[in-house]
């Protein structure tokens, strides 16, 4: 039976060799990930966190978002990921965190958004990881879990069936965000993405 360690293992090695040249695979995403951010709903002045930052593709997203008053992390399981993130310069605008979302090395109620783009797929416990998103996260705060493209779609790219048992699927995603402390305002599961809003409880 694998637990967060094996499948943090195999996060890493799977992300690690793809950071090179991870945006260039993907270049048409950057409008998905600004449409994500807006309809997150960050304020001037927020903190926010972008769990499994990847590469910071939406850390300058989030950083116009906020302001200069704001406050702005990514964190993310894999190093190479976050090389790649300071050579793009997202270093100078967002606080770079290596991290696993299991147990994240942040105080509680710290954020008042949270943005988790790819994330929920590859994590070992979802709800575990959910939930510690939650701590994270200030009474009401907004999250966002999102994917440039949708559920059917990405199967397809994978040449594959989707699966009945996927964890985004509805109702399954929401019931974990409710076990994990947080309710569940919009899923919207379309061929061009996938973002599911909640609100912390």
């Amino acid at each position: 039976m694998s637990g967060p360690d094996d499948g943090a293992r195999d996060t890493r090695a799977f992300f690690a060799v793809r950071a090179a040249g991870w945006e260039e695979r993907f270049p048409d995403d950057g409008p998905r990930f600004a449409r994500a951010v807006a309809e997150l709903g960050v304020h001037p002045g927020d903190t926010v966190l972008d769990a499994a930052c990847g590469t910071g593709r939406a850390l300058p997203v989030l950083r116009a978002a906020t302001g200069p008053a704001g406050t702005v992390v990514g964190v993310d399981l894999t190093a190479e990921m976050l090389t790649e993130a300071t050579g793009r310069g997202r270093a100078e605008i967002a606080g770079l965190v290596r991290g696993d979302v299991h147990a994240l090395p942040f105080a509680t109620g710290a954020f008042d958004a949270v943005l988790a783009a790819g994330l929920v797929s590859h994590l070992a416990e979802p709800e575990a990881g959910l939930r510690e998103l939650g701590r994270v996260a200030a009474h009401g705060a907004r999250l966002a879990l999102f994917s440039p493209v949708g559920r059917v779609a990405l199967a397809r790219r994978h040449g594959h069936e989707l699966r009945p048992d996927d964890v985004r699927g509805q109702p399954r995603i929401s019931a974990l965000l409710s076990r994990a402390g947080w309710t569940t305002t919009l899923v919207d599961d379309a061929e061009d993405r996938w973002l599911v809003l909640a609100v912390r409880q």
